[in-house]
């Protein structure tokens, strides 16, 4: 289950890659996407009185708010070099720049590598058959 799992993910990861670019940008969108959700998922059972009130009186409620915060937090996720930037100005800007250098030089080939095994590129289309024959078996 949990290979499963990561192989769900990696493809996910490997489409967002694809589609943001390959680069630091996408690796933000991602990080604050995944960031944002765990928050609000947390954030709603902390709200709860107990599990079983959760369960038994916010579920439905849950799911919709949680659709539409899901929405609010992929258009968060989009701009999130702006966060950075708003972050103690001047420092915030140097961070970014700073990440963008480090990610270039010493982070970027490993992603790539971890999201591409086969040797498949990250211009290549991660849903292709291969891809869809993995998960079946």
């Amino acid at each position: 289950m949990l290979d499963k799992a990561e192989r769900w993910f990696r493809r996910w990861f490997a489409k967002v890659w694809k589609v943001r670019g390959g680069g630091f940008y996408a690796l933000g969108f991602v990080a604050t996407f995944i960031y944002l959700e765990v928050t609000t998922v947390a954030g709603e059972f902390i709200e709860s009185p107990s599990i079983g009130a959760f369960l038994s009186e916010q579920l439905v409620e849950f799911v919709f708010r949680f659709a539409v915060d899901s929405l609010i937090n992929t258009v968060y996720a989009f701009i999130w070099p702006v966060y950075w930037v708003q972050w103690q100005p001047p420092v915030g800007l140097i961070a970014l720049g700073a990440g963008y250098v480090i990610f270039a030089k010493f982070i970027k080939q490993s992603i790539t590598d971890w999201l591409f095994p086969d040797g498949q590129s990250a211009t290549d289309d991660p849903n292709s058959e291969e891809a869809s024959s993995e998960e079946s078996s």
